[in-house]
């Protein structure tokens, strides 16, 4: 068995089963079996099924948040708000791409294209996220007439339990199973696995090589949304002010603990400073606390673990020179695996503070030359997941941003939207999430001509 720890008080609330080869072989095929009649299913049963899906994730909302909070420390305000109600949004987004006559066949000349299912898709998913990331695949995925096996992080289980019994309640039997594990066996198990005709991985750029390369033995297809170091970049028309508390905001959003985050803020030179202290000031609104209770605005790390990776991050960035401005290694709090929301200045792209994914609060304020110099700075990484643009030109800020080696900007703020495809350039991975680009991902073409 393997133990559930609160974050937040370090105390054991649950265990769950340690997946073996064995039990991904067993529920590999179910879904094999499961699969045929599930995809000759009429779409508009389908997407039945996804409306049972969105009405299930609503009716539970309030014990789906509770669950990510106690078991990975996010604060319950963004449970309720982004961590069960972005899911949500997801699965309407794919509804409605049904309901537009996605699957309808097109003609091209003398051809019909036609959309089929993929086959059994493995969709293996991280804690920072849960429920989304899960979503985000495994409605989809269903939607588009796959069998697939669920294998979610063994850190932050209760919502994939929660999940199981919502789409237990939408579909058929063994169209959708769920196998508990670590990634190295279970993870490892489906990737190669021979009736395996798909993985949806989304985790670190190391454990996505390294699905890459066990899938590759089958030729199976392979979505990847990995690792993120994104730029915010504040041009020089922008409102400083303004940009630099939403940057921060995003950084420590999740506990620091998203692939999208902003962590590197760019600022013109001759702003540096006044920068850093909007940073330091706005830091000082992020106390740590327990994030169950709903006025905490940032949470524990997940981990022993993953607290002590970000700390080492914290102690590098001093080590290497960067300005400490804010925060530092020592703990907020004297129980739970928490780190003080941290800013550095003076931060170099050479940095491994600015190289690196952290995954924790650490902002990372950078100075730039000029408008050159700031795109070259922000590209200057193996990864191009998100990023930002403020300027009050909004059309110098389209400009740059499309200068930006990443998949997804955002310009002076603008609203997430969970219809647009999410998914990254370089080592960010590959493939797109939400809407009718997620949908893509989980779907063959098919050329009939006559």
């Amino acid at each position: 068995m393997i133990e559930v720890v609160n974050p937040a008080t370090e105390e054991v609330i649950g265990t769950l089963p340690e997946g073996t080869p064995a039990d991904v072989d067993a529920a590999v095929a179910k879904a094999v079996q499961a699969f045929p009649a599930w995809s000759e299913t009429p779409v508009e049963e389908r997407a039945k099924a996804v409306q049972a899906i969105i009405d299930g994730l609503k009716e539970r909302a309030d014990e789906l948040a509770a669950t990510m909070t106690r078991e990975m420390g996010t604060p319950l305000t963004f449970s309720q708000k982004v961590q069960v109600a972005n899911p949500v949004s997801i699965a309407e987004g794919v509804a409605k791409v049904l309901e537009a006559g996605y699957f309808e066949p097109e003609e091209i000349g003398n051809s019909l294209v036609f959309r089929e299912p993929v086959g059994v898709v493995a969709a293996i998913t991280p804690w920072n996220f849960p429920l989304q990331q899960m979503v985000a695949k495994v409605v989809p995925a269903l939607a588009a007439g796959n069998a697939v096996v669920l294998k979610p992080s063994e850190l932050a289980p209760g919502t994939a339990d929660l999940l199981a019994e919502i789409i237990a309640g939408a579909t058929p039997p063994d169209v959708f199973q769920l196998v508990h594990g670590t990634g190295p066996v279970v993870g490892e198990a489906l990737a190669a696995h021979p009736d395996v005709d798909m993985v949806s991985f989304t985790g670190s750029t190391k454990a996505g090589r390294r699905v890459s390369a066990v899938a590759a033995e089958t030729v199976k297809r392979v979505a990847l949304e990995l690792g993120g170091k994104s730029a915010c970049i504040v041009l020089d028309d922008a409102d400083l002010g303004r940009a630099v508390k939403i940057a921060v905001a995003n950084s420590f959003m999740n506990n620091g603990q998203a692939c999208s985050a902003w962590t590197r803020l760019l600022v013109p030179a001759e702003r540096h400073d006044e920068a850093v202290e909007l940073a330091v000031q706005a830091a000082k609104k992020y106390t740590s606390a327990d994030p169950a209770e709903p006025s905490t605005r940032i949470g524990p790390a997940v981990s022993k673990a993953q607290r002590d990776r970000v700390v080492g991050y914290i102690r590098k960035g001093v080590e290497e020179g960067a300005t400490l401005a804010a925060g530092g290694p020592e703990a907020p709090l004297p129980r739970g695996f928490y780190v003080t929301p941290t800013v550095f200045g003076g931060v170099t792209p050479e940095m491994t503070i600015a190289q690196e994914e952290i995954f924790g609060p650490v902002l990372s304020v950078m100075p730039y030359a000029d408008e050159a110099d700031a795109v070259r700075i922000a590209n200057s990484t193996i990864y191009g997941l998100a990023g930002a643009v403020f300027s009050a030109d909004t059309d110098r800020a389209l400009r740059v941003a499309r200068r930006l080696r990443t998949g997804q900007v955002d310009i002076n703020a603008a609203a997430f939207n969970t219809s647009a495809p999410f998914g990254g350039y370089r080592q960010s991975g590959n493939g797109r999430e939400f809407g009718r680009f997620g949908l893509d991902e989980f779907c063959e073409v098919k050329s009939v001509q006559r």
